[in-house]
Parts: C-alpha cells; structure tokens; sequence
C-alpha cells in the first residue's frame, strides 16, 4: 500500500485521525480535512512528527456541506499527490432532542453533514476513484440500524448513509472501486465536544477503527466487506 494516497474528512481528531495515523504507518499519504484550517494543519504537523514512514499528511480546510469546498479540497490533494486511491467519508456530528424540542436548524446540519456531505464527497472523488480502482468508505454507526429515543435526526442520516453506501456499492464494483461502511458503536472521541475520559477503557479505541480500515484495504480484491458492524466487547451493563 506504499505510495497510495487517502483523503479523510473530519480527519484532525477522533476516528478520523486515527485511521489516519494507521494508513500512514502503512506508507500511505494522507490528506486530512476540517472545517477549521488551523486544527487541519495542527493534526497534520502532529501525524508527520509521529510517522515513522516515508508517506506524508497534509491538512486541508474544506467543509463537507458545501460541494464547492469539497470539490477543492479534492483537486488540492490530486495536484498535491498526482492520484487519490481511498476516500474515507468521516466527517459527522450529532444533535439529540425529541421530535419536539429538535430545531430545524439542528436537522439541517445532521442530514447537511451525516448524508448529504457523503453524496458531495464521492460526487467530487468518484472519477479518481475510478481511474485508480480504489476504495470508497463511509463511516455510519450502529445507529444506522438501531433507533433509540431523541435521536431522530442522527438515526435519519445514519440509517440514510448506511442505505446509501450499499447502493452506491452495487453501482461502483463493475468499475473496480471498492465501498464499505463500518459501523462502530460507542468509540472514545472527543464526538460532539465531550472529552475521552478514565471511563472510557471499555469503548472502541479510535485506533482500532484504524486497525480495521487497513484491514478493508489489505482484503484481497475478490472479496468485500461491504457492511461491518463493530461493537465494544464488553460494555457497563445497565
């Protein structure tokens, strides 16, 4: 997997960063993106100083809402690395209320970000994708397939973005891209502003979900894991 190049969004902390530490100790350049230009350039600067390799990360400010900015942000790292071989759609946040007291500006932002910024995401990068027989992922969540109360608007954009990853699935795999989704449960990030704590030893590490992305890549190309779900072993029992 030397030499190939990754594009993360959301990728300057929590899941992201850490599927981008686990490509770049496999010597694959990585271009990470965040809203924020100077924390895309922080977490880049702090995944250089932490790689052994000789691959490279880059950090790029773009914003998964807006297809302009991700259509940018795409032809930066192409002009940057000359190829793009895997894009991995993690950009996401969420809001949790009742139906009652979920604002409409609340929704907007969960589709605006969970689903329709993964539609911008492969919309700008489908054609590299293709020109490379590359890899297409989508983290979704656990909550893509199980609803829980106050969480209308983030098990509308996950159980939506699990549906539209195996869609688009069946409608890349005659062009020799590959797509999965993975699917974790609860993972220790900082996800909606909260702070990993001592508590959380018992919860998906964000370096196994790096662990795991490696592993889609290094499956042989025969065979697709195309929907994984991914569960803490051993959570407090309620």
């Amino acid at each position: 997997m030397k030499n190939k190049v990754a594009l993360i969004t959301g990728g300057s902390k929590g899941i992201g960063f850490g599927i981008a530490e686990a490509f770049l100790a496999e010597g694959i350049n990585v271009a990470i993106t965040s809203r924020s230009e100077s924390a895309a350039n922080e977490a880049a600067d702090l995944l250089n100083k932490n790689n052994t390799t000789k691959a490279q990360a880059i950090g790029l400010k773009a914003d998964v809402r807006n297809f302009e900015s991700q259509e940018n942000a795409v032809k930066k790292v192409i002009a940057h690395f000359n190829q793009l071989d895997v894009v991995v759609a993690n950009a996401g946040l969420g809001h949790y209320a009742s139906i009652e007291d979920l604002s409409l500006e609340q929704w907007h932002e969960t589709i605006d970000t969970n689903l329709t910024g993964v539609f911008y995401t492969i919309k700008s990068t489908v054609e590299a994708l293709k020109q490379s027989k590359g890899y297409f992922i989508t983290i979704s969540s656990l909550a893509g397939t199980n609803f829980f109360a106050n969480g209308s608007a983030y098990n509308a954009s996950k159980f939506g973005l699990t549906g539209f990853t195996q869609a688009v699935m069946l409608d890349l795999r005659h062009h020799g891209v590959k797509v999965s989704t993975i699917m974790p449960g609860s993972v220790s990030t900082y996800f909606n502003n909260r702070t990993p704590g001592e508590n959380d030893e018992w919860k998906i590490q964000i370096e196994d979900i790096g662990e795991l992305a490696v592993d889609l890549l290094k499956m042989n190309p025969r065979t697709l894991p195309s929907k994984i779900e991914v569960r803490p072993t051993m959570p407090p029992k309620k």
